[in-house]
């Protein structure tokens, strides 16, 4: 087991923002960061910085479209958020 691996999958959705965040892409795939921000009543700046983390360790895939960039979560995302909620 790559225990580094792991915490770093850990560290990357170990936030309450950043959970919600998946949450709401789990029901509303394809959000931008602004609709994201939005959503949460942050601002952009915070918003695109939970995303970004998001996205480096794998639990959310980015999709451009014209001027706009989507974001969903990947399967690992997914997964996660099913462990989480045996948690609850």
């Amino acid at each position: 087991m790559k225990y580094r691996h792991l915490e770093r999958l850990v560290r990357g959705f170990s936030n309450h923002r950043r959970i919600q965040m998946m949450e709401l892409l789990a029901r509303q795939p394809e959000l931008s960061v602004d609709e994201i921000a939005s959503e949460f009543n942050i601002n952009y700046k915070t918003a695109a910085e939970h995303i970004r983390r998001l996205a480096i360790t794998g639990l959310v895939v980015k999709r451009n479209e014209g001027n706009m960039v989507r974001h969903a979560l990947t399967a690992r995302a997914k997964t996660v958020l099913k462990f989480l909620r045996t948690l609850e």
